[in-house]
């Protein structure tokens, strides 16, 4: 039983060997939205506002997102030199927080409009960081899984919000934490 668990270990590592580009490229993108707090902080807020608002957004923003994201990635892969994407991911962060702590006082077409401009900085940022050796088909799948599954955990966030007596007090003060994040962000970027 041994040398067959042996020989089967053998022929997958060759296997892997064979596709390390495709592997390395998929597993960049999955833990790129993950590893860099800037997206984690704007993908869990994605979910966290999508839940807030309720009914179709929930599936419908972070969808939205991804798509963009998607778009975003493919531009940033094609070209270079968009100016401003790290503060339009900061900012993103900001915007975000603010509607978390206030509960998505935002208005849905203005949620919409955020999660757009802010998805394709964030896309764009994925793109011009595909690592040389990864393919980038699969940098890109990758890092919208990971995307996805991350508005996700902010969707489950959201839900456990609603729950319990002082959610509402502790996404307001968990939102006003991204946000000052985000502004940390922003002066860090400006050397202040």
């Amino acid at each position: 039983m041994k040398k067959y668990l042996i020989l089967l270990l053998t022929l997958v590592s060759f296997d892997v060997l064979a596709h390390e580009s495709s592997l390395l490229g998929f597993r960049s993108g999955l833990f790129h939205p993950v590893l860099g707090l800037d997206h984690l902080l704007a993908m869990v807020s994605v979910g966290i506002v999508s839940y807030q608002i309720g009914n179709r957004a929930i599936w419908l923003v972070p969808s939205t997102f991804v798509i963009v994201m998607a778009i975003g990635g493919a531009i940033g892969l094609a070209t270079s030199g968009l100016l401003g994407v790290e503060f339009g991911i900061a900012l993103s962060v900001c915007v975000l927080g603010f509607s978390i702590a206030k509960s998505s006082i935002l208005k849905l077409p203005l949620i919409y409009l955020f999660v757009c401009i802010f998805s394709f900085f964030h896309g764009y940022a994925h793109g011009q960081e595909i690592p040389e050796l990864a393919t980038s088909w699969s940098y890109v799948v990758g890092f919208m899984l990971g995307t996805a599954l991350i508005h996700i955990l902010g969707v489950f966030i959201g839900s456990i919000f609603e729950k319990y007596k002082h959610g509402f007090e502790v996404a307001k003060a968990l939102g006003y934490t991204f946000l000052g994040m985000g502004v940390h962000m922003i002066l860090s970027m400006l050397g202040l």
